[in-house]
């Protein structure tokens, strides 16, 4: 199981503000060039948005769904990559002082992905989690955004 840590300097509640604007997603998710609303209020429970992965010319959209969420303190995500499976991703986040201890607890659940979990993949998911962490940081303590803006999708009928 891949758990990374990072202290951020500002508050549990503007660390809060940014995880819980799914259209800044792609501003933190390493990968993730674009995100947009799907269904629900994000981060409310079963509430969805939908991003976008670009590999050189190709693009892929998949959808994170919100499992369980303690406002201000813990949001735990469903990834959805098509036929590569689902992972499970937690996300806690601890008072430090004036600043915030946000710690990353992912795993994968279905398919490909949890079919061939090892080691390797463990340490490559510590890599992303390392940059993802950085990420999250510049965006809360510089106002940073790594992705393209995003645009809006209709919400299915």
């Amino acid at each position: 199981m891949a758990v990374r840590h990072r202290l951020i300097k500002k508050s549990p509640r503007e660390v809060w503000a940014v995880l819980a604007d799914g259209t800044r997603y792609a501003d933190w998710v390493v990968g993730t060039a674009s995100s947009y609303p799907v269904r629900g209020q994000w981060p409310q429970m079963h509430s969805t948005i939908g991003y976008e992965v670009r590999v050189g010319p190709l693009s892929f959209t998949n959808q994170t769904v919100v499992r369980a969420c303690d406002e201000g303190h813990e949001l735990e995500l469903e990834a959805i990559a098509g036929p590569l499976g689902t992972a499970r991703i937690a996300i806690e986040l601890r008072p430090w002082g004036d600043h915030t201890l946000v710690i990353i607890d992912e795993h994968p659940l279905r398919g490909v992905g949890g079919f061939l979990h090892n080691a390797g993949v463990e340490g490559l998911i510590q890599l992303r989690h390392r940059a993802m962490l950085k990420r999250l940081a510049d965006v809360c303590e510089n106002g940073g955004s790594h992705a393209e803006p995003a645009h809006a999708q209709p919400e299915p009928a």
